[in-house]
């Protein structure tokens, strides 16, 4: 195949791979869920930017010097979906966590990172909760943070036997702790500062 520098050069009726993805160069950004192309949404509002930059910041402070790496987006993370031919899947989260070395190179991550968290946005809500939620459950993260600014709370899921079970919702005036990392304690009114 060869490389796309325009977005209408795709064939939206088509599923792709990994392979595919790495030939595309032009502006738009998207994300690859089971070999189909799903287009993101313009840039992030001020708000969605605001909780990122909070939140990247205190992720940043409480695994320095930690074996972990925590990246925002965009990343490249490809994820192993058991349902599917291999390397159909890339997603970029707002921000993750990868504590296994082996699953970093080049390009991002290859595997499931340990923590997943997503801002959610009124234009991306139904991805973030529905589609990206049942990948992160299928490919293994073994936690997932979905974070909400119109509401300004944190909502946590733990994999546990293969199924994500949440835990209490976060709002203001509390700190936030998944089981994982349970170091990791964010202050909810922090992460919402500015917005």
């Amino acid at each position: 195949m060869a490389v796309i520098t325009d977005f209408s050069q795709l064939d939206l009726t088509k599923q792709y791979t990994y392979s595919d993805y790495l030939l595309w160069q032009f502006s738009e950004r998207v994300e690859l869920i089971r070999g189909w192309i799903k287009k993101m949404s313009p840039a992030p509002n001020r708000a969605h930017q605001t909780v990122s930059w909070n939140l990247s910041g205190m992720v940043y402070n409480a695994f320095q010097n930690q074996p972990c790496f925590a990246f925002p987006a965009p990343f490249d993370v490809r994820l192993p979906i058991k349902s599917k031919k291999k390397d159909t899947t890339v997603v970029q989260p707002d921000i993750c966590i990868v504590c296994d070395k082996s699953k970093l190179d080049d390009q991002g991550c290859n595997g499931a990172p340990d923590l997943i968290v997503e801002i959610l946005s009124p234009s991306n809500a139904r991805h973030d909760l529905d589609t990206k939620f049942n990948l992160y459950e299928e490919a293994g993260v073994q936690e997932y943070w979905i974070v909400q600014p119109q509401s300004k709370t944190i909502l946590i899921y733990v994999l546990e036997n293969d199924r994500y079970i949440g835990l209490k919702p976060f709002g203001e005036d509390q700190i936030a702790a998944g089981r994982l990392f349970p170091e990791m304690k964010i202050d909810v009114n922090e992460v919402f500062v500015n917005v």
